[in-house]
């Protein structure tokens, strides 16, 4: 396997998606894996080979690290090395980025809890090798200690490795915007959309600590090899800013662009907005495939605030496109785009009976389908397709929704409360007894006893059968599948296993769909959308071989935070403002989740809110592009297996 090591960025050789490895607006060097996973190996073979080398010539490897979601794989794969490959630790001396202020090291939701997890209970590490900032410094000890803990990486020889991830604002460790180039170990006041992301794993933003402690960006700049991992497409527009744009304290991560050695080990979302992913015909010659230049042309109508049908040839020639123009010309280049896009949208999500189907996006036959709707939460499915979920029944269709997780995370003590206490005001018992004691006294950022968490998936099973009755579908086809994985009590989920796959395959093989629609959505700020898609990935691997899999569709729809690019789109479900009310009102159903829900990711209004922008948005782009004017409309991409 090629590695990232030996070699400063500029010779390092990579497998990089896309057309152009670097382009002339990138100011650091970085690689496009197709996958997190796949991008977390190569990483940890890195760090893995660096240790070795060490180990062999009886030095020291000194290696900085972080926390968050972006390194969990990297430090999985190192966690395997060690027991399968047998890679030893016990030279490795390790400096954590930044830690909670303050911060208990038993609590959960600290980083000494998370790397110990993670990490270091699982290697032959030395216990006295191990650095992490002490959340419980007091405010006069504070100046001393961070002294120190600069004074101690230098003693050992200063960082060989930094491993670091990236927040939206452009902070690396917690040096938030306004950090300066030469700071080094400090406390430092959260900005406010840090405390956001991290509001899921405290249960809400106001559970989250305000202050840190962290290494400074010249601490940082210090490491003799940097890697900054990049994951999702929440990601992307900070990326590009640090990538391409100039170095700002507004931008703490941008002052990596002056090290000599550090490389952006990005996904293809993450990457996705780069100049020479997001519009590469600005960059260079582009080989134009159909999905290229569709998606050009979508982006050309935005520059020139015109129509498909309005663009000239002038319009392609002013903004990078003459090659194109060289293989078509525009008015051929437009009408197929326009065809495209008018060919997408339907009023018939399960296909029109007895209607000529060869430029329609679903089949016309058979005219009452078999259909499952998979919902990671006990609400994706009302929020992200509750108009086309409102169709499919009203046209016939033998429709059923199922539940991957019971959600119960997602529903806060207050809200849980209130139930149990109105079952122990019907009908006393000693059960709801216990559950109103458990919840009163339960410990700040404490797990969840099983029977507080029935309760909690209890009180989102009923709201999903209100959200369902309402839209006129029959109790015995909603199924709860409470996937395994999802079962523990926290934040942090189980890996996918064979019980998990084995519940989705069972559902699939029972009901035999023509259609599954399903959350494409991996920028879900906790993924559980992604592990529920990899499970749907993984049951259609299985089923393949089966007949009925040849005559299934996969339709895949967006969450509350993201939709799909115009030129994405393969289905467009239109809705009538009647329509966008029956949807709101079905999202309303699911009380729990209204009025201040945990888990709003970055944006603080609630979900019915979001949902409507979206998709008013999307209609408002249709019409822009000179298609329709829609009240709303709801959008897909077919996921095509072999």
């Amino acid at each position: 396997m090629s590695t990232l090591l030996e070699k400063t960025a500029k010779d390092i050789s990579y497998r990089p998606v896309g057309q152009f490895e670097e382009s002339r607006f990138e100011k650091i060097h970085n690689v496009i894996f197709e996958d997190s996973n796949e991008a977390s190996i190569q990483v940890a073979q890195e760090i893995a080979d660096l240790i070795r080398k060490k180990h062999a010539t009886g030095q020291h490897c000194v290696l900085g690290l972080a926390t968050g979601s972006s390194p969990i794989k990297v430090y999985e794969e190192l966690v395997r090395m060690h027991k399968e490959e047998g890679l030893s630790f016990s030279n490795v001396i390790t400096f954590n980025l930044d830690e909670y202020l303050p911060m208990d090291k038993a609590n959960m939701q600290s980083y000494y809890y998370f790397m110990h997890e993670h990490l270091f209970n699982h290697i032959d590490i030395p216990a006295e090798n191990i650095n992490i900032p002490d959340g419980k410094i007091s405010q006069d000890e504070v100046v001393d200690y961070c002294l120190a803990y600069e004074q101690k990486i230098k003693d050992n020889g200063g960082l060989d490795f930094q491993l670091l991830g990236i927040g939206r604002t452009g902070h690396i460790g917690f040096n938030e915007p306004g950090s300066h180039y030469n700071s080094g170990t400090r406390i430092i006041t959260l900005d406010h959309i840090t405390r956001v992301d991290a509001a899921p794993s405290f249960l809400g933003i106001d559970n989250v600590p305000r202050k840190a402690i962290t290494m400074g960006i010249a601490t940082v700049r210090s490491a003799k090899r940097i890697v900054l991992l990049g994951w999702g497409n929440n990601k992307a527009s900070i990326i590009k800013e640090t990538i391409e744009g100039e170095i700002s304290s507004h931008v703490p991560a941008t002052y990596l662009q002056e090290h000599d050695n550090v490389t952006f080990v990005l996904d293809v979302g993450a990457g996705s907005e780069l100049t020479r992913n997001k519009t590469p015909w600005l960059v260079g010659s582009c080989e134009w495939t159909d999905e290229l230049t569709a998606k050009a042309i979508v982006w050309l109508c935005s520059k020139t605030n015109k129509s498909i049908l309005s663009l000239t040839d002038k319009d392609y020639n002013d903004n990078g496109m003459s090659d194109l123009l060289s293989l078509e010309d525009s008015y051929d280049l437009n009408i197929k785009m326009f065809n495209k896009l008018q060919h997408s949208i339907t009023g018939w999500p399960g296909g029109k009976p007895n209607a000529d189907d060869s430029s329609r996006p679903e089949r016309a036959e058979p005219a009452r389908k078999r259909i499952i709707i998979f919902s990671p939460h006990p609400d994706d499915d009302v929020i992200s397709m509750g108009g086309t979920f409102d169709r499919l029944i009203e046209q016939g269709h033998d429709v059923h929704v199922a539940y991957q997780t019971s959600g119960n995370i997602a529903v806060s003590d207050i809200e849980a409360l209130k139930f149990a206490e109105i079952a122990q005001t019907i009908t006393p018992s000693v059960e709801s007894k216990h559950l109103i004691e458990a919840i009163q006294n339960k410990e700040e950022n404490s797990f969840d006893p099983l029977e507080v968490r029935s309760l909690k998936g209890a009180i989102r099973r009923s709201e999903s059968y209100a959200a369902t009755r309402y839209l006129g579908l029959k109790d015995s086809n909603v199924h709860f599948l409470n996937l395994p994985f999802y079962e523990t009590g926290t934040i942090k989920k189980n890996n996918l296993s064979n019980a998990d796959i084995d519940i989705m395959v069972d559902l699939i093989n029972e009901i035999k769909p023509h259609q599954i629609y399903a959350a494409g959505d991996l920028a879900d700020p906790h993924g559980t959308h992604k592990v529920c898609l990899d499970a749907l990935f993984e049951s259609i691997n299985r089923l393949k071989p089966e007949p009925f899999m040849k005559d299934c569709w996969v339709w895949l729809y967006r969450g509350a935070w993201h939709e799909w690019d115009i030129n994405e789109i393969e289905m467009a479900v239109p809705m009538s403002p009647d329509q966008v009310l029956k949807k709101r009102h079905a999202i309303f159903c699911h009380q729990s989740q209204k009025d201040g829900v945990m888990f709003q990711g970055n944006d603080s209004r609630e979900f019915w809110m979001r949902a409507e922008e979206r998709n008013k948005n999307t209609a408002g782009l249709y019409n822009a592009l000179g298609l329709a004017d829609y009240a709303a409309i709801e959008a897909f991409v077919r996921y095509k297996f072999d």
